[in-house]
């Protein structure tokens, strides 16, 4: 079978030609790896976790990069921060050469720690999610776009349970040193009952035994590892008072379904949370568009305190926004609009384009009119409204 072209191809091609190193982060197994080596069939390899690699980092950093022979990949920099300097060191006194080092992360805020002390400068920043639905229509809500996950769906369910055992056993523990991995298995499951929602810290710990500093703790551990998205709000006042905390989704929604216990799509169809987790899909669907283009990650959502709720909001720059409302319900109404149009009407400062986003199949047209000023699409349109990607 094929590979499927990822759209930050493109972007990366680019970034090889003015700097002399890029640096890929994102969640395991997303294809960090897959997509370098498939760029830069020429680089040589090495994986920083394999035990006789990391055995030679420990015994001469300085030696080990002083016996690579650029162009390289160093996959899992994060596991060996000390070869950053070395690796500095290298390219200070080769300036003109390109795309000599390429680097990846699954966590990515020690590994920018480490990048903007030794690195500043030199190095290029993507991320990259697993699959999006502008790269393959095999991605949806109940499977997510992990790669292995679409080229074997039959056996989805295996492989996420071993992903998160996985990923407890490595990422985790080499993080945090959590000592009751089962409590931090019953907050992953907790977590994804909670997608969507404004994050409730205190909401969350009481019912795991667990302290409120520990459960921020877990949570950061997510983020740092790319397993979920913490969503801000928008803090464009309009003369309103509003909502400060953040919105939690996962970056994968087919991992929010298996920890959900939602195998099926006929399951998906009647559980309480499809609403959430369509809603979660689109917020992926918007990241993983900006981060293909290359882009810095801008989603947002309103809320105030007299009731008046957007689910997304999207700066398109220039003072212009995109309004964003998820409905996975069968049947659109002039309602599903309303929030879309009093947000509008409250925002002097802005041209606003205010769109409702729904399942596919419910209407005919790809995008189509729902009421004055408000047009309904598809998650697949959602690209020609963000505008500013899919270069390849």
């Amino acid at each position: 079978m094929r590979p499927i072209p990822r759209l930050l191809a493109g972007e990366l091609r680019r970034a090889a030609r003015a700097f002399p190193a890029l640096i890929l982060t994102g969640p395991r197994r997303a294809g960090k790896t897959t997509l370098l080596r498939m760029l830069f069939p020429r680089a040589d390899y090495r994986l920083l976790e394999d035990p006789d690699v990391t055995a030679r980092v420990r015994a001469d950093p300085r030696l080990f990069v002083e016996e690579l022979r650029p162009p390289v990949i160093l996959d899992e920099i994060q596991n060996a921060p000390e070869l950053l300097n070395y690796v500095r060191t290298q390219i200070d006194a080769r300036p003109a050469r390109r795309g000599q080092w390429l680097l990846t992360g699954s966590q990515e805020a020690p590994l920018m720690r480490g990048v903007s002390e030794s690195m500043a400068g030199r190095a290029a920043i993507f991320h990259l999610l697993p699959f999006s639905l502008q790269e393959t229509p095999k991605v949806s809500p109940l499977r997510g776009g992990f790669p292995e996950v679409l080229a074997r769906p039959s056996a989805a369910q295996v492989w996420f349970r071993s992903y998160v055992q996985t990923y407890l056993e490595r990422d985790v523990r080499s993080v945090a040193a959590i000592r009751d991995l089962a409590a931090f298995r019953r907050f992953l499951a907790l977590l994804a009952t909670r997608c969507g929602q404004v994050l409730n810290r205190s909401d969350l710990a009481a019912p795991l035994g667990v302290s409120v500093p520990t459960l921020s703790d877990w949570l950061a551990i997510l983020e740092i590892t790319s397993q979920i998205l913490l969503v801000p709000p928008f803090f464009e006042s309009f003369g309103k008072r509003l909502i400060k905390s953040p919105k939690v989704y996962f970056a994968d929604t087919g991992l929010a379904c298996h920890l959900l216990g939602i195998e099926t799509e006929a399951t998906l169809n009647r559980s309480p949370f499809l609403g959430a987790l369509f809603e979660n899909f689109v917020a992926t669907e918007v990241v993983k568009h900006q981060l293909n283009a290359g882009r810095a990650r801008a989603l947002y959502y309103f809320r105030d305190q007299q009731g008046l709720e957007v689910d997304f909001v999207v700066p398109l720059g220039e003072d212009r926004l995109a309004l964003l409302e998820a409905k996975a319900s069968l049947t659109l109404r002039p309602e599903d609009a309303r929030p879309l149009h009093r947000l509008s009407a409250a925002t002097s400062r802005y041209a606003t384009q205010a769109v409702v986003v729904h399942r596919k199949g419910r209407l005919p047209p790809a995008t189509s009119a729902l009421s004055e000023g408000v047009t309904a699409t598809t998650p697949e349109g959602l690209p020609a409204i963000l505008g500013g990607g899919g270069r390849g």
